[in-house]
């Protein structure tokens, strides 16, 4: 990855670690459906702005079937199975589950695709599911009711976005921007039925929780689903999703130094299991043509 690559790494990493944050902040005082609705409708709206400015036109003609599975896998699931959840988890611990996409992602293309991976990514699969399962039930007692339904739905985003990714990587021909594009439109008309059938939120103070809500759908989903799909484009499926190595270090720096969140050592212990599970994930798959050749 060159120098421009992986500094737009890291500012996807500092935007999407503060997603953890905004939903957190969001999710108390509106419904998981209204406020991902919100943050998938602005997102379409500034990109389509772009769209006007760049003079890039969205083309939906034979690309309507990529957009919604695209949007709803790679955005409004997983956006709603982390506002679910950020009614319970801190900020820290949803960033931390984020950073399994890499396993499941590589799980996925060894199910799908026969890219089998070495001894080394099957056992960070296993460290980092391990750190999983000590996060899921360590002092899980100590927590309030829920904590078991957060954690899961906490875990099922990650998943989505792996399915996402993985199927974006064998699907090439439309660009980073025309994917975000519509991506976030398709999202917006899939949240559409679930919205109207959930209460609507009532007046919202513009701080933080109105700003809250534009930080998430212009920054943390227009602006970061830009960076993202041309580090897919430009550097490969598994090496853009490095990008939930750095997250949760964000994420928790966000919790701690915004929402005074406390991190304990059984969470560090977790979250060092699953960052070092998803370090042996990440790297250049190999076929199994290839292998028969070796």
């Amino acid at each position: 990855m060159t120098l421009s690559g992986f500094t737009r790494l890291l500012l996807l990493s500092a935007i999407w670690g503060g997603s953890f944050l905004f939903i957190r902040i969001t999710a108390v005082d509106i419904t998981p459906a209204w406020l991902i609705l919100m943050r998938v409708g602005l997102a379409a709206g500034f990109l389509a702005v772009v769209a006007v400015l760049l003079r890039k036109p969205l083309s939906v003609a034979g690309q309507a079937r990529h957009y919604l599975f695209l949007g709803l896998f790679g955005a409004a699931l997983p956006f709603m199975l982390f506002a679910f959840a950020a009614q319970t988890l801190t900020a820290s611990m949803l960033s931390i589950l984020n950073a399994t996409a890499p396993m499941w992602a590589a799980l996925l293309a060894a199910v799908w695709s026969r890219v089998y991976t070495t001894p080394i990514k099957w056992l960070g699969m296993g460290v980092g599911l391990c750190g999983v399962a000590w996060l899921a039930g360590v002092d899980a007692m100590e927590w309030p009711a829920g904590y078991g339904w957060a954690m899961l739905t906490g875990l099922l985003a990650p998943i989505s976005y792996g399915v996402a990714t993985h199927y974006l990587s064998r699907t090439p021909g439309q660009s980073a921007f025309a994917n975000a594009h519509g991506s976030m439109w398709a999202a917006t008309l899939l949240l559409l039925p679930m919205a109207s059938v959930s209460p609507m939120p009532g007046a919202l103070p513009w701080i933080p929780t109105g700003l809250s809500v534009v930080a998430l759908g212009v920054l943390c989903s227009g602006v970061a689903y830009l960076i993202y799909f041309r580090l897919i484009t430009e550097f490969g499926a598994t090496s853009a999703l490095t990008v939930t190595l750095l997250t949760p270090m964000f994420g928790t720096l966000w919790g701690v130094w915004i929402l005074n969140e406390p991190v304990g050592w059984r969470t560090a212990v977790g979250g060092a299991l699953v960052l070092l599970g998803t370090a042996l994930t990440v790297g250049r798959p190999v076929r199994s043509d290839q292998q028969l050749r070796a």
